[in-house]
């Protein structure tokens, strides 16, 4: 066997198993690239719906307020009615 032809053997073999590792590489970026934007769309979409949570317990948060203040003033004015009389 001459060098030529170990060099060969040897470096056929080498190139093409760093070309497959390299092509499984790209493949295994691409898909894990495609469940992070798929996993954004649907945490986003959680994200939106939180959101809209939230500002429903704001609202209702401010008619507690605005509720609980109408009956602070109803009780203002009847113990003012009693200490009156």
């Amino acid at each position: 066997m001459t060098n030529e032809q170990l060099y060969l053997a040897i470096g056929i073999p080498a190139v093409l198993n760093f070309g497959f590792i390299g092509m499984l590489a790209a493949l295994l970026s691409a898909r894990l690239d495609a469940m992070e934007k798929r996993s954004d769309a649907r945490f986003g979409a959680v994200d939106h719906r939180l959101d809209a949570i939230n500002q429903r317990f704001d609202d209702m948060r401010d008619l507690w307020r605005s509720e609980l203040h109408r009956v602070e003033e109803v009780l203002d004015a009847r113990l003012k009615h009693l200490e009156e009389r």
